[in-house]
C-alpha cells in the first residue's frame, strides 16, 4: 500500500499539469481530459483518453503507460536503464510494467519515464494509430469467398 502511494506521488509530481487523476476500472488513472482532447477514448468516447494507470494486483503493482505502448522505441531505453540500475529482471508487457517487489520499484526511473512522452506527442501518435486502424480492411467472418 505504501509503495502504491509513493508511486502515485511520483506520477503526480512528474506528469504534465494538464493530465488529470481519476479512478477507472478499479485503478488510479491519469488521463488526457476532454477539455484537451474532446474526442475521448475511441473505445468509449464519453471517457477521457487514458495516459497512465496504477493497479495493485495480488502479486504485483502494475504501471500502465500508454506512451510505452504507442512509442515502442522507448522500450530499449527503458530496458537499458532498468538493467543499468541493477534492480533485477524487468517484467513488462506492451504497455505495462509489473513490479513484483515493492521495495525494488525504481521511482527515479518512473519519474524519468513520465517526461519521455509529451501529451501533444501522445495525442498525435494516438491519432495516427487510429487513422491506420480505420484504413485496415475488415476481416471476413465465416468461410472465405473464392
Amino acid at each position: 500500500q505504501a509503495a502504491v502511494q509513493l508511486l502515485r506521488q511520483v506520477l503526480l509530481s512528474n506528469q504534465p499539469a494538464i493530465i488529470e487523476e481519476t479512478m477507472a476500472y478499479g485503478m488510479i488513472g491519469y488521463v488526457v481530459p476532454h477539455r484537451v482532447y474532446p474526442k475521448g477514448y475511441h473505445v468509449n468516447p464519453s471517457e477521457p483518453l487514458p495516459f497512465m494507470s496504477i493497479a495493485s494486483q495480488k502479486r504485483h503493482i502494475a504501471l500502465y503507460h500508454m506512451g510505452i505502448y504507442t512509442y515502442p522505441e522507448l522500450v530499449p531505453w527503458l530496458t537499458g536503464e532498468y538493467d543499468r540500475r541493477s534492480i533485477g529482471k524487468l517484467d513488462m508487457g506492451k504497455g505495462c510494467i509489473r513490479f513484483r517487489r515493492p521495495d525494488k520499484i525504481p521511482f527515479d526511473l518512473v519519474a524519468e519515464l513520465c517526461g519521455k512522452v509529451t501529451v501533444e506527442d501522445y495525442i498525435s501518435r494516438y491519432e495516427q494509430q487510429q487513422s491506420l486502424r480505420r484504413k485496415r480492411p475488415k476481416k471476413q467472418s465465416g468461410a472465405q469467398a473464392e
